[in-house]
Parts: structure tokens; C-alpha cells; sequence
């Protein structure tokens, strides 16, 4: 069985092809790591018996020849995205028990072609959050230990300071494909919570351009930054993801009417002669040493590969994090406000309907959401609205802007950090200071202000043995050149993969 849980989607696939086992082999052996790995927290819901009847109609199209591209093969689905008949909270306790009658369009397109849902993953509630502790099912624990660890399933104490976060918002897809309990998982990314889960987990994360994926049937944060995309373990299986999950939908205005290429194609191609930008504001003050170097190793291989270096400027970077701490906070009180306690979800009644309301999202909300619905409400109310969230949309046109013209300079992509530390301890930054947990994403702000692709590759182990990602940035829809030079990265990185011992 942990053979079969070790495997990649390229691999597996390919073995359910040539019947070396079935759809069904293959979900039993990611149902019962699942079961072993329980206090990893990954999954909130786990759905065995519909996961084995969609092997079970796996096995009979790959027998009848009529194959999809991802038959048989067992995900994982992030708790923000709505399945039919299946609970989907978006980790929060507000939406309570509530069951969609209808799939999202990412989700419909994985059983389109094929692949078997083993349940809900965990998440930050409404996908606000950096390392996956603000879930109302409590944190993911990161299936990685610092070198030396002893802390184990069973340890005294609790995990308080000692287990690792898998990092946010999609913290319990990241900790699931890490682990073995699935071979990828669906995930969104807000302002890096596809990406840098992906780097403390030493996994592959893609962000497609805004509007490559639909937003349609997923709970919304903010709606102008928010993207789907996958996290798997290679880089081709990102790519395969990718293929299924995006392409038009009318149901979604904002998704891009474009053909979807085959992204496996890119796998392999060369490289040489691409342009790579090097932005000098990513060379933060206070930068560890460990990040630094791993930048320069990525630069060297690709120089490798044959591809030219360029130093280029990006001069609003500096803005793009206070700016993003507007614009999503106040997009996420807009859509927020529907939870009110009136059609669905939770319900606290009130001597009068204002009560009720007042109620109803008191109890719902977790912290940190709160924490957000009241910046965002403040920034839009009138004598502010100019002030910070107009200032904040006409910064995010200047960050666009900054790479719209590198990008015409001849650029092709460009590399950076991921993340500006490994993983940390749960606890150790979600404290009185929520600035301390937002400059997470100082890396990662940038592409979905400026709606672009972005990809973190694991390239490497810090001093404690813990896996960090390099990220590299792309042109408007074109994932093909993030997933040929990701390979790039990852054949000359290697494989990263934690010891088991939560089981």
C-alpha cells in the first residue's frame, strides 16, 4: 500500500493504464494513510464510501477504454470549494453543516475527467490566514520536524509550539499531498495561500493568472485576487492539475474565454535563451542567509539551463502589501455580509432582526475574520473610501504596471523567494501582533495584485532540515514557461518528502 501512496499522478496514472493495480487499489491505499495520519488535522471531512464508488466507476471506464485524463486518481478538495452532497464550510463555524446542491466549476471538471474525491481538506476560515490556525476544526500540523525533533502524534503538552504550521490558507492541502494521504489536492491563492503552503511543505503550488480558473462555486474572500490552482508533488503533476481544472465559464465573469493548452507539453522544453528577471526590491533587509543563498543557487541553474539573468526594478513592491491589507479586507466585508443568519448556516436569534444579526456573525466569525470584516468595513465607509481603498486599487495599478513594463523589456518570468523563512511553530506568530503573521506573504502579494501567474518550487533544505521554495513569476497566461522552468528547478533540487511519524 505505501507504495501506492508514494507514487506521483504522472506515475499513477500510467499504472492504472496498464492495470498494474485499479482506481480502487489506490483509493483504499490513500483511505488508510488518511486514517494514520488523523493527527495531521488535514482532512475535515473524510468521504470514503464516495470515494470508493468513484474508483469503483474509474476502474470500469479505464476497462471500457473511454479514460479521462485524471481516471482513478485521488484528491483532495479544499474546503472552500462546494461539492454536491457534501458538507462545505470554508472552515468556518457560521456555515455550520452546510451541504451544497451543486458542484463548483473546478471541482466539476476533476470529475469530468476523472479523478476521486477523498474529502474535504483543511483550511484558515474563509481562507484568511497564514498558517492555517484560525480553522474552526483547529491547525494543520506541518508533516515536516525540525532536525532533531523528538515531538511526535503522541506527544505530551500538546502541539503548542512544537508542531510546525504547513503554512496559509491551504494548509491542509498542503500538509495532505506532503504526507501521502492524497496525490494533489485543490487549493486558492488570495495573496500567496497556494504558494507559500507550498514552500513549508516542500510541495509544487501554482497560482494561474486571474481568470484562467472559475470562481464560481467557491467561497469568496476577496474576489478580484482570488484564484484556484493546484498543489501536487512534481511539477508535471501541477501541470496535469492544471490542464483539468482550468478553462471557460460563463457562470463566472471574470474567467478569461481562452483555449487551455496542454500544460504537460511544457514538461522538458528548453529553456535556453528566456530572459529571467531579478527584482532587486525582493532583496529584503534582514533577508536569512539560508534565503539569500537558495536564491542564488536557483540563478545558478537556470543560468544552467541556459536561460540569462536580468536585474530589473519593481519599484511599487514596497506598497503592495499595505495595499493588499485594504483591498482584501475590504472585498472580504462585502462578501461576508450575506452570512447574516437569515437563509442558511448559522442562526442566533436576537430580540429583533438587527440583533439577530449582530448575533449570528459574533459567534460565527472566528478572530481573524472579524479582525478583517471591520478594516474592510472601516476602509469603504464614507470619508475613508477615498482615502485608503481608492488609494490602495490606484497602488495596485501602479504594481501592474511595474511588471507589465518588464515584461515588454523582453523579461519571459522572474525568480524569487517563496517565503522569507522555513515553517514555524503554531503558536509562535499568531499572537497580539497580526503584522508579524501577515508579512508571510510579502513575496506573494505582488502576483495577485497585479492577477498573474506565480509557482513555488521546493529548491531546497534550511539549517533545520525543513524544506524552502524559490517562486517563479509569469506573462498574463502563460503558465507554460512557470512549468518549463519549475522543472528546471526541481530536476536539479531533487525530491524533498518528511519521515513519517504520525502513524
Amino acid at each position: 500500500m505505501t507504495e501506492l501512496t508514494g507514487l506521483s499522478i504522472a506515475s499513477a496514472r500510467e499504472g492504472l493504464q496498464k492495470k498494474q493495480f485499479s482506481a480502487l487499489d489506490l483509493t483504499n491505499a490513500h483511505l488508510a494513510a488518511m486514517e494514520k495520519a488523523r493527527s495531521l488535522n488535514a482532512f475535515v471531512l473524510e468521504t470514503p464510501e464516495q470515494a470508493r464508488a468513484m474508483a469503483q466507476a474509474s476502474d470500469a471506464r479505464i476497462s471500457s477504454g473511454s479514460a479521462g485524463p485524471l481516471e482513478g486518481i485521488p484528491l483532495g478538495i479544499k474546503d472552500l470549494f462546494c461539492t454536491k452532497d457534501v458538507r462545505s464550510t470554508a472552515c468556518s463555524r457560521i456555515l455550520g453543516d452546510f451541504v451544497p446542491t451543486y458542484d463548483s466549476t473546478v471541482t466539476s471538471h476533476l470529475w469530468r475527467d476523472g479523478a476521486v474525491m477523498l474529502g474535504k481538506l483543511n483550511n484558515d476560515e474563509f481562507a484568511m490566514g497564514s498558517s492555517n490556525e484560525t480553522s474552526v476544526f483547529g491547525p494543520v500540523v506541518n508533516p515536516w520536524r525540525r532536525r532533531g525533533s523528538n515531538v511526535g502524534a503522541g506527544a505530551s503538552g500538546g502541539i503548542e509550539g512544537t508542531h510546525l504550521v504547513p503554512g496559509g490558507s491551504s494548509g491542509g492541502s498542503a500538509a495532505a499531498v506532503a504526507a501521502r494521504l492524497c496525490l494533489g489536492a485543490t487549493a486558492t491563492d488570495t495573496g500567496g495561500s497556494i504558494r507559500q503552503p507550498a514552500a513549508f511543505t516542500g510541495t509544487v503550488g501554482l497560482k494561474p493568472t486571474y481568470g484562467r480558473c472559475s470562481r464560481w462555486g467557491i467561497v469568496a474572500f476577496a474576489s478580484s485576487l482570488d484564484q484556484a490552482g493546484p498543489i501536487a508533488r512534481t511539477v508535471r503533476d501541477a501541470a496535469i492539475l492544471t490542464r483539468s481544472m482550468a478553462g471557460h465559464d460563463p457562470k463566472d465573469s471574470t474567467c478569461a474565454n481562452l483555449p487551455v493548452p496542454n500544460y504537460e507539453d511544457a514538461i522538458g522544453k528548453s529553456v535556453k535563451g528566456m530572459r529571467i528577471g531579478i527584482p532587486k526590491e525582493y532583496r529584503l533587509d534582514g533577508m536569512p542567509a539560508e534565503i539569500e543563498k537558495l536564491w542564488s543557487q536557483g540563478i545558478e541553474w537556470l543560468k544552467g539551463a541556459g536561460a540569462e539573468m536580468v536585474d530589473v526594478s519593481l519599484p511599487h513592491t514596497k506598497y503592495a502589501l499595505p495595499a493588499y491589507y485594504i483591498v482584501a479586507p475590504a472585498e472580504a466585508s462585502s462578501n461576508l455580509a450575506r452570512y447574516d443568519g437569515v437563509r442558511y448556516g448559522l442562526r442566533e436569534a436576537g430580540r429583533d432582526i438587527t440583533a439577530t444579526y449582530e448575533n449570528t456573525r459574533a459567534k460565527g466569525f472566528g478572530p481573524e475574520v472579524r479582525r478583517r470584516v471591520m478594516i474592510g468595513t472601516y476602509v469603504l465607509s464614507a470619508g475613508y473610501y477615498d482615502a485608503y481603498y481608492l488609494r490602495a486599487q490606484k497602488v495596485r495599478t501602479l504594481i501592474k504596471k511595474d511588471f507589465e513594463d518588464c515584461f515588454k523589456s523582453g523579461v519571459h518570468a522572474m525568480l524569487t523567494p517563496a517565503t522569507p523563512s522555513a515553517a514555524f511553530g503554531i503558536g509562535e506568530k499568531s499572537g497580539a501582533d497580526p503584522v508579524e503573521m501577515y508579512l508571510n506573504d510579502v513575496f506573494t502579494v505582488t502576483v495577485n495584485m497585479a492577477g498573474l501567474p506565480g509557482i513555488s518550487v521546493p529548491a531546497g533544505l534550511d539549517g533545520q532540515g525543513l524544506p524552502l521554495g524559490l517562486q517563479l513569476i509569469g506573462r498574463p497566461f502563460d503558465e507554460e514557461t512557470l512549468f518549463s522552468l519549475g522543472q528546471v528547478i526541481e530536476d536539479a533540487a531533487g525530491a524533498f518528502a518528511p519521515q513519517t511519524w504520525w502513524s
